[in-house]
């Protein structure tokens, strides 16, 4: 077989590693260069890795480095670990086999990796975990997410259960609350923190880190609004993952106004939208219960209100490796 090189990336690689991210089987927004450069410089130590077999790209690697010499992937994003075409299997292996001898080689400790659930695959397949689980890769965590498919064969508001079809068509028959894009990110931000507050958490991003991901990825992001008599009282920031996904990262309220049920029409103009612009599934993201010690615990009441919506459980896990000494 042909040699695999490692090469760690350089700004002159943006363009061929964004292209590439864009078009691979498995790629995400998450993965794009486009969009790790929202963190401001010398906030992570990033440690990016591009995978060369003849001259051609084969995989790309983003992650980071921690100071006792542990690699993450993602560092600064929710998916990580190794972008690639629909390649075979002994190719993933000798993939795989590459990594780790670079890490190896370079005295690496750990390796954590985190992958997009198998929904965001655009050809299913799972070539390069196997890999990694026959070189003796463990699990840290695995985390359920929730995805809805949207592959109905009727009107997809039919799909939801009775509380979420009831509740939805009063809502758009009485009209009195109504959603709509916006770019008021600074409206969106003061109802983030009111809501995380109540549950004593922060956001993942500041204001202007949302901001300065809208300017950097403008087409992969879309903030819905609901308002109330036209004021917000609810939103949602959906990040377009790539050709098949859209995630749900906020839906956020102000609880003063939760007997509108305003995520409800949140959920509903999310599913439409998605339809209508051709992806396959709304992933709406992790539903464990932070506040358990063990990080593993299911939110029940979360995912209860997340089933109304059709949605499915999916895996959202950790590979993990410790070098011996």
């Amino acid at each position: 077989m042909n040699k695999i090189e490692v090469v760690e990336y350089e700004e002159k690689y943006r363009a061929e590693w964004d292209n590439f991210v864009e078009n691979s089987n498995n790629g995400t927004l998450f993965h794009l260069q486009a969009f790790l450069d929202y963190h401001p410089k010398g906030k992570f130590n990033f440690h990016h890795l591009m995978f060369f077999e003849n001259g051609k790209l084969l995989a790309v690697l983003p992650g980071g480095i921690t100071e006792d010499k542990v690699f993450w992937s993602p560092v600064g994003a929710s998916y990580g670990s190794l972008v690639t075409d629909d390649i075979p299997f002994e190719k993933s292996l000798q993939l795989v086999d590459t990594m780790m001898d670079y890490f190896k080689n370079n005295d690496y400790k750990e390796i954590f990796l985190i992958p997009p659930p198998i929904i965001y695959n655009k050809v299913i397949t799972q070539n390069i975990e196997y890999a990694m689980l026959y070189r003796n890769f463990d699990f840290e965590l695995h985390y359920i997410s929730h995805a809805i498919h949207l592959r109905f064969d009727k009107e997809f508001l039919n799909y939801f259960d009775k509380t979420a079809r009831k509740t939805i068509r009063k809502i758009l028959r009485e009209g009195k609350i109504t959603i709509r894009e916006s770019d008021d990110y600074v409206t969106f931000n003061e109802i983030l923190v009111k809501n995380k507050a109540k549950h004593n958490a922060k956001p993942t991003h500041s204001l202007e880190d949302m901001l300065r991901v809208a300017q950097l990825v403008p087409d992969k992001v879309r903030l819905n609004m609901v308002y109330y008599e036209e004021k917000p009282i609810a939103g949602s920031w959906l990040f377009i993952c790539n050709p098949k996904v859209v995630l749900c990262f906020y839906n956020m309220l102000l609880y003063e106004y939760e007997h509108l049920k305003p995520v409800y029409l949140i959920m509903y103009e999310t599913v439409r939208w998605a339809i209508e612009n051709g992806f396959e599934w709304v992933d709406i993201g992790v539903s464990q219960d932070t506040k358990s010690p063990n990080p593993m615990t299911p939110a029940l009441s979360l995912i209860n209100f997340k089933e109304r919506f059709y949605s499915h459980g999916i895996l959202r896990s950790t590979y993990h490796y410790k070098f011996r000494d």
